[in-house]
């Protein structure tokens, strides 16, 4: 027998109007995602979402998805250029729009809003960061976290990422954090430029001009000195990483033949390189590739030498 509208007659009646099971971290990212939009909730909405964001599974589509959510972010970021210049940045702006970049990082890296957040061209807010030049701590925390956004970018190898990113002026805001930032800014920035480089279109967009080249080569060379009195393994390593992929062009690999720093070829790092045998593997690689001669491609003008312009 069957009860009225088709349930049978032994069946649970506290299952039938049960709710399905919600994930309660969810339930939680859901509301401070809500509140987000409200300005008087914002601040600690976001620090609350940048600390457990690891917790919350697909809360990049939650912020990408929900209305007025990434409109609500690019304000938090937008509202502090003003204090860019002059330098006026307090710790407790930088603490706010570093947890929005926190959030901004969540959706870069899923690979359901990576290329919507691309597409949207949202790095760009990001830029006027790293053209600063204050070393104060709530600027250097600032662009480590904006370089955390772009390093999310590029850490996934994809090409329509770096052809966007060479399509604006990453190159030379990275060298420019590689020369004047904090030793992890420089790790992050290198990173950077190193993912670039070994992606082709990223080489050849480095390679197409000696200008292009000696600026990258001329800040590489200019860490390395400074790693002969501030040692950092992680560091040494990202730069090799990127004098090897160099190396991989013609032109590239007869002008390092000239300008690869003295320091890597001696013994100045072999303390460094003794316990990572894979940067150790790099640097032999690289000093085999600059030693082999290309003669052939100097006889065809094919080196950077006649590029250059006296």
């Amino acid at each position: 027998m069957s009860a009225p509208f088709g349930g049978p007659i032994g069946s649970n009646p506290s299952a039938a109007g049960a709710q399905p099971n919600r994930d309660p971290n969810m339930a939680s990212a859901e509301q401070l995602v809500l509140e987000l939009s409200n300005p008087q909730l914002r601040e600690n909405a976001l620090l609350e979402l940048s600390k457990k964001r690891e917790l919350f599974q697909d809360l990049a589509p939650l912020l990408w998805n929900s209305f007025g959510t990434i409109a609500a972010l690019l304000q938090e970021i937008v509202s502090i250029y003003p204090v860019l210049s002059p330098p006026n940045l307090t710790p407790v702006q930088s603490n706010r729009v570093c947890n929005a970049l926190a959030l901004l990082q969540c959706v870069a890296s899923h690979p359901d809003t990576r290329m919507l957040f691309l597409n949207a061209h949202i790095p760009l807010y990001l830029y006027p960061f790293l053209n600063t030049t204050s070393k104060s701590r709530p600027f250097e925390y600032l662009r480590l976290t904006s370089l955390g956004v772009i390093g999310a970018l590029v850490k996934v190898d994809d090409t329509e990422v770096i052809s966007f990113l060479l399509s604006t002026e990453i190159i030379p805001l990275c060298l420019r954090t590689m020369e004047m930032g904090s030793e992890l800014s420089k790790t992050v920035a290198t990173f950077i430029v190193q993912k670039i480089l070994l992606d082709d279109v990223g080489l050849d967009y480095i390679c197409t001009t000696a200008e292009r080249f000696f600026a990258v080569g001329r800040v590489l060379g200019t860490m390395v000195a400074s790693l002969a009195d501030q040692h950092s393994s992680r560091l040494l390593k990202h730069i090799i990483r990127c004098y090897l992929r160099l190396s991989d062009n013609h032109r590239a690999c007869d002008a390092l033949r000239s300008c690869l720093p003295d320091m890597l070829r001696d013994t100045t790092f072999s303390v460094s390189l003794r316990e990572d045998p894979t940067t150790r593997r790099w640097l032999q690689q690289l000093l085999h590739n600059v030693g082999v001669s290309r003669v052939p491609a100097l006889q065809a003008g094919g080196g950077f030498d006649h590029m250059m312009v006296n």
